[in-house]
């Protein structure tokens, strides 16, 4: 689990397709501090560790995870955000991230808003039931606050550190972004969905 606070950029150093999917070689200094079989959070997507050295890591992305996950489009040179687990010691921050991407979205804005920044990312229609006014959400692995909600628009305030600490700092009109919604929201609405179907009632689509 992870909580979708950053500790570090990754860039890509080399991406190559192989019969189960695609290897990714992502330069980090995180990489003399991984092992191994280590579960790493790499733009919100959770990926294993397959090996490491001191300038970085490999992993490889599934042909699933590569449907699912901007990571299909990951081309070299390109900055990621990294989080490892969180330690069973350690403070809990920001909010519960699995690492389980439900969908791809869409930047339609960034902009300044005095020291920090306004970022609205379209939602994929189904998604759009499970974020609210308020709670979380995460963006890249970003664990976010949603500032406002139109229609299948969300946006989020990206305050100065977040913004310079995080591919943020990068973000541009049309790129994809993965989307992770609040984990106990999608809990929520399946056993509601469960109660209304077993009073014979059709699951709520709002």
């Amino acid at each position: 689990m992870f909580t979708g606070l950053i500790e570090a950029t990754g860039q890509v150093e080399r991406i190559a397709a192989t019969p189960a999917g695609r290897v990714l070689r992502v330069s980090t200094p995180l990489g003399a501090e991984l092992s191994a079989g280590d579960s790493i959070a790499v733009n919100g997507v959770c990926l294993t560790v397959s090996s490491r050295d001191e300038s970085g890591f490999e992993a490889v992305i599934s042909p699933e995870t590569l449907r699912v996950t901007s990571l299909l489009t990951a081309s070299e040179g390109r900055l990621l955000n990294l989080e490892r687990p969180l330690r069973a010691d350690g403070r809990f921050g920001g909010h519960f991230v699995l690492g389980h991407v439900d969908g791809v979205g869409r930047v339609t804005t960034i902009r300044p808003d005095g020291d920090c920044y306004w970022l609205e990312i379209e939602l994929p229609a189904n998604l759009a039931a499970y974020v609210i006014h308020k709670g979380s959400i995460a963006i890249d692995g970003i664990s976010l606050t949603v500032a406002a909600l139109a229609e299948n628009r969300v946006s989020v305030q990206i305050v100065p550190f977040t913004f310079e600490k995080t591919t943020l700092r990068d973000a541009r009109a049309g790129d994809a972004v993965n989307l992770e919604v609040d984990v106990i929201g999608k809990y929520v609405a399946r056993l509601l969905g469960e109660k209304l179907v077993e009073a014979g009632l059709p699951p709520s689509r709002s």
